[in-house]
């Protein structure tokens, strides 16, 4: 089931930071970079987010989807899914569900050029490579883009 998450709530925000651990740590192994701020975000600081917070939960959290909305604009800022839950259809379902919900409205995210299945997975929804971005020497990140 997929449903908004009140990341304010003490265990809601442990619960997506471990997932988020687990998922840019992985992230983080392909890019060889560990400097992924959300790698090594408190709790507080989830808490107190801006961000708009979507999980995918059966039985337990699976996966988070976070994004902030700016005027015609979705800025999607994280996409996790634990570990024993990839190539499950969890991120999927949770893009399919922000899509469906922000009709009209234009998307960008980003994530390391090395991670290829997320790419792939961006690259299915048509999203398209908007520019690369440097975030340490030698370290990218791709930016794409999807008007809706």
């Amino acid at each position: 089931m997929i449903c908004k998450l009140n990341h304010q709530d003490e265990q809601i925000a442990k619960n997506i930071q471990q997932i988020q651990q687990q998922a840019y740590r992985i992230e983080a192994e392909m890019m060889g970079f560990y400097g992924i701020p959300q790698l090594h975000e408190p709790i507080l600081e989830i808490q107190h987010s801006t961000e708009i917070f979507i999980g995918f939960n059966e039985e337990q959290l699976q996966g988070v989807i976070s994004y902030q909305v700016e005027e015609g604009l979705i800025d999607i800022h994280r996409l996790v899914v634990a570990p024993c839950y990839f190539r499950k259809g969890v991120a999927k379902q949770l893009i399919e569900y922000v899509l469906r919900n922000y009709r009209g409205y234009e998307f960008i995210v980003s994530t390391g050029t090395a991670n290829k299945p997320a790419i792939a997975l961006y690259q299915a929804f048509g999203f398209q490579e908007k520019r690369l971005i440097e975030v340490a020497p030698g370290i990218y990140c791709t930016q794409f883009s999807l008007s809706n």
